[in-house]
Order: C-alpha cells, then sequence, then structure tokens
C-alpha cells in the first residue's frame, strides 16, 4: 500500500484525477487551477471548493467561531478572484458533533452572512450531516467571468513581470502568536492572553480578506494578467506551481516581496527570517500574478501592488535574489496537507 504522504497534496490530487477527460464541450478547465471553468455563452462560470477539518485547518481555542464562517467563505471567495473572476454565490456544507449548540452554529453562519454581505454573495444551498468528532466546512464558491479576461496559472511567459499584491507573512506569525498565547495559557490558566499590540498580524489570519478590489482595479485599467494565482500555500509554493502550468523559470527578488512592519518585528521575535516567513508561511490570500511588460505602466500607479521579480526560461530554473546580492534555489516550504 502507498503511503499518500509520498505524493503529497497536489501528487495525490493528479495521482486520483490523471484518468477522468474532459467530454463536454462546455469545460473549459478542470482540475488543476484555482477554479474549474465552464462555458456559459457570454460570460463564464467558474467554480471551487475547499474544506476545512477541526484539529487541521483551525483551532477554536482561539477561534471564534463567527470568524471561522467568515474566514470559510473568503478562502473561498479568494480562488475565484484569482482566476480573474468575481465571486457570485456559495453553497455550505457542514458536519458537526454533538458538542455543537444551535447557539454556537448561530456564530458560525453570522460570520458566513458577514462575509456574504461584505462581498456581494449569496447563499444558495448546502448541506448538514452528523460527524463522529469535531466540525467539518464545505463552501462551493461560485463566480462570473468573461472568456477573455480569465487568468490562468498556466500563462506566464518568460520577461514578465511578477507582481504581488498587499504584504506577506503576516498571518503566518499571527498563527504564531496564538500558537504561543495557547501555550501559555494552558500551563497558567489564570494568565490572560496578551494581544493587544499585535491587531493586524492576528488580523491577518482569524480575518482575512478578499482582494475582489483587485479584480475591479484590473477592469477598471484594462490589464488582464498573464497568469494568476491566490497565496494560500505561501508565495514559493505558488510561484512553483505558475512556473511548472506555464513551463517557466522565475528571478523572484528579495527586495521586491512586501513585509507588513508588525509582521517583521514579529518575526524577529520569534527568530524567525522575515523574508522565509513571507516565502513560506501562507494563509495571506493575497494574490500572485504576471504581466506582460507593456502593461508596466498600468500596474505602476495602482496603489498595494508590488512588482517582484521577472519570469524566465525554464532552464534557468527558479531563483531568490537577496538583498545582498546572492542567487539562491527558491524552495518551497509551505503548508503541505499531507
Amino acid at each position: 500500500m502507498t503511503d499518500v504522504n509520498t505524493l503529497g497534496e497536489f501528487g495525490l490530487i493528479e495521482h486520483l484525477t490523471h484518468n477522468f477527460p474532459i467530454t463536454q464541450p462546455s469545460t473549459l478547465k478542470g482540475v488543476g487551477d484555482d477554479a474549474a471553468v465552464i462555458d456559459n455563452g457570454a460570460f463564464c462560470t467558474v467554480v471551487s471548493t475547499d474544506m476545512l477539518v477541526e484539529g487541521i485547518h483551525f483551532d477554536l481555542a482561539y477561534t471564534p467561531l463567527k470568524h471561522l464562517g467568515y474566514k470559510s467563505v473568503v478562502v473561498n471567495l479568494s480562488d475565484i478572484c484569482a482566476m480573474n473572476a468575481v465571486p457570485r454565490q456559495i453553497t455550505v456544507s457542514i458536519a458537526i458533533s454533538s458538542k455543537y449548540s444551535v447557539e454556537a452554529l448561530d456564530d458560525l453562519y453570522a460570520g458566513i452572512r458577514a462575509a456574504c454581505d461584505a462581498y456581494g454573495v449569496d447563499l444558495v444551498g448546502g448541506d448538514t450531516t452528523s460527524s463522529p468528532r469535531g466540525m467539518v466546512i464545505s463552501i462551493t464558491a461560485i463566480g462570473q467571468g468573461e472568456r477573455t479576461r480569465l487568468a490562468y496559472r498556466s500563462g506566464a511567459r518568460p520577461g514578465d513581470l511578477i507582481c504581488i499584491t498587499g504584504d506577506l507573512g503576516g498571518a503566518y506569525l499571527g498563527l504564531q502568536l496564538l500558537e504561543r498565547e495557547k501555550r501559555i495559557w494552558a500551563e497558567h490558566p489564570d494568565v490572560q492572553p496578551n494581544l493587544e499590540d499585535q491587531k493586524y498580524i492576528v488580523g491577518r489570519f482569524l480575518k482575512p480578506e478578499v482582494r475582489l478590489d483587485m479584480v475591479d482595479a484590473f477592469r477598471q485599467n484594462n490589464l488582464v494578467p498573464t497568469a494568476m494565482i491566490d497565496i494560500s500555500d505561501g508565495l514559493a509554493s505558488e510561484l512553483f506551481h505558475i512556473c511548472k502550468q506555464s513551463g517557466t523559470g522565475a528571478l523572484l527578488e528579495e527586495s521586491g516581496v512586501p513585509i507588513h512592519p508588525e509582521a517583521q518585528l514579529m518575526a524577529l521575535q520569534f527568530k524567525l527570517d522575515p523574508i522565509t516567513c513571507a516565502l513560506n508561511g501562507g494563509e495571506d490570500y493575497e494574490l500572485l500574478f504576471t504581466i506582460d511588460p507593456k502593461d508596466t505602466d498600468k500596474v505602476r500607479f495602482l496603489p498595494d501592488i508590488y512588482i517582484a521579480g521577472e519570469i524566465l526560461d525554464v532552464a534557468d530554473g527558479i531563483k531568490l535574489n537577496t538583498k545582498g546580492g546572492n542567487l539562491h534555489p527558491l524552495q518551497a516550504q509551505g503548508w503541505k496537507h499531507f
């Protein structure tokens, strides 16, 4: 018997789905991107689904149920935005054990409702069932986009510029802080958690936001990324996905990777390298995308976008140029499900 750990998440997905041919003419994109794409005439329907499992993806010791509901929606809407599409609907399915009360689920769904209101998304269905232990949340997000404006992971070409929205590493460091306070509380229940001075990084982990504003900005500036992916498993891992599916290499500039000052300070307190946190932390839900060099002026004046490198020929590999001017092969050490 083969241990799934030998394949990893994406290797397992490829192993399980490689012999499923596309037979419907309306299926424009199947397994292998942030979302599937279905042709519906003037517009395309974009569909993505994610599952969150208690004890794996969330810890209720420091995750309020309302925040969990909000985040569970956001992580799915982010996949729709990564296709340069607009989210429209969601379905929500949950499996719960007997420890959850109606009032607890009210809190969860209050967070789901808040996310729906924030991003103009409708809840249109789902399922509920029992679980022998804990909670499992499965959300499917449905979006809409024009065929000529959709962005896939496979469209990057040598010479394209690598761009990043927002800042990175904050969510990972927020998680480290929450885990530290959880350990202190377990040993000393009378000690209250000290999070007041770290609202930004804690918020980045517990209540991320969708970069739908960037999809709107791209439209307003007539910009279509040549490739795009959301940063859920870490910048390095996502860049590897783009390069693998595009058949390219890449040069990432350390000086171009945006890191929030609060995240930098917290990384140093934990004796971590801030760039390592930004490259491998994950759960920032920012966008990593590439553009044709002729569109540089369209990006240069947009707020909250950073040009961080260049796509290279595949033979050049995937490298990081440090602030000291040293070239290193980039390592993808982000979240691994198996």
